[in-house]
């Protein structure tokens, strides 16, 4: 990787986490807690600390995959079965799920990323969640007496595709 990520799988989260701690000017375990307390704070804050959980929990799992893998060539001959070919797939899928995380994360952290700056990123900044009210989902009381309403009409065309 560039922009200062080495190769080296265990330098990734490191490096990632010292980039969002000098982002937010604060530690991880202080940027968690202050997600914790209040998430619709800041959304940014909000998505780093949810991107690098995921970040943390996929190089987990490919430490776990690498692990097995190794435990296993360790006890082949010379030519390898097909559980161990699978492990190594699972170390495969193991590290595209950590690169695509590391990638979002980075990109998180890019204030110029591309995207970030054009129409389409504003309105995504509209599709985040809102603080305020609610839409109503259950239906208004009705005092006692009141006629409930009758059911919006349908199409002739739209009831036959119901039906079938």
């Amino acid at each position: 990787m560039s922009d200062g990520i080495s190769d080296d799988a265990e330098d990734v989260v490191g490096v990632l986490t010292e980039r969002i701690e000098a982002r937010f000017a604060m530690g991880m375990d202080q940027l968690k807690a202050m997600v914790a307390a209040s998430p619709t704070a800041n959304p940014d804050a909000t998505d780093a600390v949810t991107w690098h959980g995921l970040l943390v929990e996929a190089q987990s799992a490919l430490d776990s995959a690498e692990d097995d893998l190794l435990a296993a060539l360790e006890t082949q001959p010379s030519e390898v079965d097909d559980p161990t070919v699978g492990l190594a797939h699972r170390v495969n899928t193991a590290v595209t799920a950590r690169d695509g995380r590391a990638l979002v994360v980075r990109w998180l952290l890019g204030p110029d990323a591309p995207g970030k700056k054009d129409l389409a990123a504003e309105r995504l900044t509209r599709l985040r969640p809102r603080t305020g009210p609610a839409v109503q989902t259950t239906a208004p009381h009705r005092p006692a007496g009141t006629p409930a309403p009758a059911p919006a009409p349908t199409s002739s065309r739209r009831a036959g595709r119901a039906v079938r």
